[in-house]
């Protein structure tokens, strides 16, 4: 008999299990594709449109910056950042949920054991069965499992596997986006302290030649050929310097501690090396806008979350369709704990069944818009990252360009201004100039010094803020 019983749940689980395979077959749900998004077309506003795919942010940010300090500071904020150590955890939870994802195909097992001791009334119907036995309880033990599986009949499961490996990637992307914000903030920050130093050092030069000159002032009033006011002028002019570097060494300390939060360290002092030193030998390659999709993280994190949209809209379709699970039970049952393990105390169950949603408080068709309202969100926020990553890219380039030009006429400037200063000063010792041209002339050549090292700082900049708006720093 027993063997009867196994032979015939054994047949009814193979043809439920069958069915439940050749109707998946039957998939309601969609497979992606990417849209066609026509604002990748000139997303860089320039005449001479690129169209080699190779792009300077193919290139590792080990390559572009030859620093040996700078090099050292990428590694050290790129191991200890507290954005990218957050950025990790996100990833490692949205993993968590990817491999959950995964198992969504498989069945869900339990096992369960239990005691039971059950009293009953001397006046009930039980009761009064057992009065003549002399007893006034029963036992019942219990020791079994039970499986259950749904098939994915319209493409369910896979969409919502689908879902949460989109979001997974997405954080990925996510956390590549913070790398590349990271080495770009860093290698800014260093070249800022570069400039400080550089406009430091052009004050404190200064300093010391205005401190000389307060002497010289002083020794031309007293042989006559100047007044007391143009002693006062250029005491004034001395101190106005020594302010100034009071000033740069603020921004200095300021900047350092700015520098050890991107490093995740403690505030401190940090070597460095010169802005001269600094040259970003880089051959400008722009890319297709196309390879935007692939370089940029933010861009890459907006399709993936439209990916996870659209499969999250398959889910909610396939809401509307049955759905097919099989369930099945068994183990040991018996009222005497000695005989529990035993072929007398086997019982089985086994269920299939259909379950169609017919009238659900509109609460499926819900989900369904809401799902379409959210697929259309992300789209468009695809679309948005997109022309924010052109508009980035072709902001740095612009500006790249016109520092170039700017740095060539700031160096003429200076030049002029400190032949101005030199001769100025000459013909002041001489009697030929007055002593306002020579105190114009010498605070227009420090203030276009540090205007200099400010556009060369400018040029290294642009060139950082378009390696990471093409998408660089991350690989």
């Amino acid at each position: 008999m027993i063997a009867i019983f196994k032979t015939r749940t054994v047949k009814y689980m193979l043809m439920l299990t069958v069915s439940a395979f050749t109707l998946q077959s039957c998939f309601v749900a969609k497979d992606y594709t990417r849209p066609e998004v026509e604002e990748t077309e000139n997303l860089y506003r320039t005449d001479a449109l690129p169209t080699d795919s190779l792009s300077m942010a193919d290139m590792s940010w080990k390559e572009l910056f030859n620093d040996p300090y700078l090099v050292q500071y990428i590694e050290e904020g790129l191991q200890n950042n507290i954005d990218i150590r957050v950025a990790i955890q996100q990833v490692l939870a949205a993993e968590a949920y990817a491999k959950q994802g995964k198992a969504g195909f498989l069945p869900t097992l339990g096992a369960n054991a239990s005691a039971n001791r059950s009293y009953f009334s001397d006046n009930g119907q039980q009761g009064a069965q057992f009065t003549g036995s002399g007893k006034d309880h029963i036992d019942q033990f219990q020791l079994g499992g039970n499986v259950s599986w749904e098939a994915d009949i319209w493409g369910k499961i896979r969409s919502n596997k689908r879902a949460t490996d989109a979001d997974y990637l997405r954080t990925v992307a996510a956390h590549q986006a913070v790398k590349s914000r990271l080495v770009a903030d860093i290698a800014a920050t260093y070249y800022q302290l570069l400039a400080l130093d550089a406009q430091l050092d052009i004050t404190e030069k200064t300093i010391a030649i205005r401190d000389s000159s307060v002497s010289t002032i002083k020794i031309l009033k007293d042989a006559g050929n100047v007044t007391q006011v143009a002693v006062d002028q250029n005491i004034a002019q001395y101190n106005n310097a020594r302010a100034l570097q009071v000033d740069l060494e603020t921004a200095i300390f300021q900047t350092e501690n700015t520098l050890s939060i991107l490093l995740g360290q403690q505030p401190q002092q940090y070597e460095r090396s010169m802005l001269d030193e600094q040259e970003l030998q880089s051959d400008i390659k722009l890319g297709v806008p196309s390879t935007l999709l692939r370089n940029r993280p933010d861009v890459i994190a907006a399709e993936y979350n439209l990916v996870r949209a659209f499969e999250m809209t398959n889910v909610a379709r396939s809401n509307f369709y049955p759905s097919l699970t099989l369930t099945a039970g068994g183990g040991f049952q018996s009222l005497q704990l000695d005989e529990l393990v035993s072929t007398s105390s086997l019982f089985a169950n086994i269920v299939g069944g259909l379950a169609q949603p017919i009238f659900n408080q509109r609460k499926i068709r819900t989900q369904k818009e809401v799902a379409d309202a959210q697929q259309e969100q992300a789209l468009l926020e695809f679309k948005r990252s997109l022309l924010i990553a052109g508009n980035e890219v072709s902001n740095a380039l612009y500006a790249y360009n016109q520092e170039t030009k700017k740095f060539e006429f700031r160096e003429l400037e200076v030049e002029a201004l400190r032949n101005a200063e030199n001769n100025s000063m000459e013909l002041l010792k001489n009697g030929y100039a007055n002593y306002l041209d020579l105190l114009i002339s010498r605070q227009s050549a420090l203030s276009s010094e540090l205007n200099m090292i400010d556009s060369k700082l400018q040029q290294l900049l642009t060139i950082v803020d378009l390696y990471e708006a093409l998408g660089g720093g991350w690989k």
